[in-house]
């Protein structure tokens, strides 16, 4: 992760700090859209591809207020949120049957998908069948913890 902050500042970016060992960084930047201009830089510096998606300090508190669940109330490690590159139509995952899944329960938002796992996700099988609805975009998961602590940073 210390190699990402570096080749992060050295694009010119400011305040930039990381969290976990998963990718996940929040910093300062007048590019309106910096997520392609990091993926380039990625491939470049470490030799391999990587989708990036990036979100706004607005867009991190907005996806936290609109989680559908009572989030103050689980285990956040139970609580996941889907990041989706954009917002697919709404209805996109009727397809999948939730009472299928029971009690595993899973909420489309815009750009977001919001997954409880009463019992953990270990053994759910209800990410594989959303995985494979999904739209042909990046998507990445993070727990209710990390989306919490991104906030926090990117505040």
């Amino acid at each position: 992760m210390e190699r990402l902050r570096e080749l992060m500042s050295g694009l010119g970016w400011v305040d930039v700090r990381t969290y976990l060992q998963s990718g996940n960084a929040v910093f300062t930047t007048d590019e309106a859209d910096p997520g392609p201009l990091l993926e380039r830089a990625v491939a470049e510096h470490f030799g391999f591809e990587v989708p990036c998606l990036v979100r706004t300090a607005e867009e991190l508190r907005a996806v936290a207020a609109a989680c559908p669940y009572p989030a103050a109330e689980l285990d956040p490690a139970k609580l996941l949120v889907l990041f989706l590159e954009e917002a697919p139509p709404k209805g996109h995952f009727d397809s999948v049957d939730a009472s299928s899944f029971a009690p595993d329960v899973f909420e489309h938002v815009g750009s977001a998908v919001y997954c409880y796992f009463p019992d953990g996700m270990g053994r759910s099988r209800l990410p594989a069948a959303l995985e494979a609805v999904r739209p042909r975009m990046t998507m990445t998961g993070r727990n209710w913890r990390t989306v919490q602590r991104l906030t926090e940073l990117a505040s």
